[in-house]
């Protein structure tokens, strides 16, 4: 079978190697679709905070059942899935708990343990979902959405509540398509102007070129009235950005983290305590994520394909890598097929 390997920032080729043979509880799984998440590109340009390598990316996949034995779980050969593929300890403090999410030893595929860019890989049966039906093209876009989603359900959003989602890639435009699901009055504010068009024809309530430093305040102001956001989230992974989160946020509001960076902040953290936040980190998703979001594509209360902006074939990886790399500004979602 053929692979994908990053073996350092910038340096990726596509490699061959043995069909793997599933162990107990696993299935061998056949790869259809694989989506290109912002912690792949991270990986790729080595901007990825928890990234090793050599690395075999991806994480955001839909897959065929070539082989599995009898299960709890209703999964038999031939049927098109998805899965959860943030692997959790089990024992630490967090999982005792249930946050399996934020295991302390968490191992997503694709960052801190080989992912699913192959066309043939092997999963444990518990962390394998069937899609229900849905599109094999569709399915993959599930675990991204699911990112987005478990975010917004930390914050609480609920109807006639005002949100500014900053960053308008894939993780932001999903974080206010979630939004929009609780009932909220989203806005997303972005440095790209096409990536803001785009975000427009998914039903937001407006968009904010953050263009200079005074853009966003202004914006807050004639917005909220300049009472500010009730909530605001975070979706690039820069100090920059979350300062804009925290400085457009109302007194007493939520702040959500979605995004993940390497650089450090100094800012006047007394503005939480002035402001009285509540701030939250979202991390991975869970099982019931998945299970709400495949439920709400399926009833067609989501068009989750338009977020897909670039299709390439397997083969064509690395290109697909090179050209997210060098056109980011222009492209979403992007996924390879397979």
């Amino acid at each position: 079978m053929k692979y994908l390997k990053i073996d350092e920032p910038f340096k990726a080729q596509m490699r061959e190697g043995e069909i793997p043979v599933p162990g107990e509880g696993e299935a061998l799984l056949r790869l259809l679709y694989g989506g290109i998440c912002g912690s792949d590109l991270g990986t790729y340009r080595g901007t990825m905070a928890y990234s090793s390598y050599p690395r075999v990316p991806g994480h955001e996949f839909s897959a065929e059942i070539v082989e599995v034995a009898e299960n709890a779980y209703g999964l038999k050969k031939g049927m098109t899935v998805t899965a959860n593929p943030y692997f959790n300890c089990g024992h630490c403090y967090s999982c005792q708990r249930g946050l399996v999410n934020c295991c302390t030893d968490n191992q997503t595929m694709g960052v801190q343990r080989e992912g699913a860019f192959a066309e043939y890989i092997t999963m444990p049966v518990e962390r394998i979902y069937d899609g229900k039906g849905l599109p094999a093209k569709t399915l993959t876009l599930i675990e991204p959405f699911c990112i987005s989603y478990h975010g917004i359900k930390r914050a609480r959003v609920r109807p006639g509540k005002k949100v500014l989602v900053v960053g308008a890639g894939t993780i932001g435009v999903l974080a206010a398509l979630s939004a929009k699901l609780f009932g909220g009055e989203v806005y997303i504010c972005d440095v790209a102007p096409k990536k803001l068009e785009f975000a427009k024809t998914f039903g937001v309530d407006g968009v904010i070129l953050n263009d200079d430093p005074d853009a966003l305040a202004k914006a807050v102001e004639e917005i909220t009235g300049a009472n500010g956001f009730d909530v605001t989230v975070e979706a690039v992974g820069l100090p920059a950005t979350f300062q804009n989160c925290i400085d457009a946020a109302a007194f007493g509001g939520q702040v959500v983290v979605i995004g993940i960076g390497k650089k450090p902040l100094e800012f006047q953290f007394s503005l939480i305590q002035k402001k009285e936040l509540n701030l939250y980190g979202s991390r991975n998703a869970v099982k019931e994520d998945f299970m709400e979001l495949i439920d709400i594509v399926k009833s067609g209360r989501v068009d989750l394909d338009r977020i897909v902006t670039n299709c390439y074939p397997f083969a064509d990886a690395v290109k697909a890598f090179e050209d997210f790399d060098k056109h980011g500004d222009s492209m979403l979602k992007v996924i390879l097929e397979f």
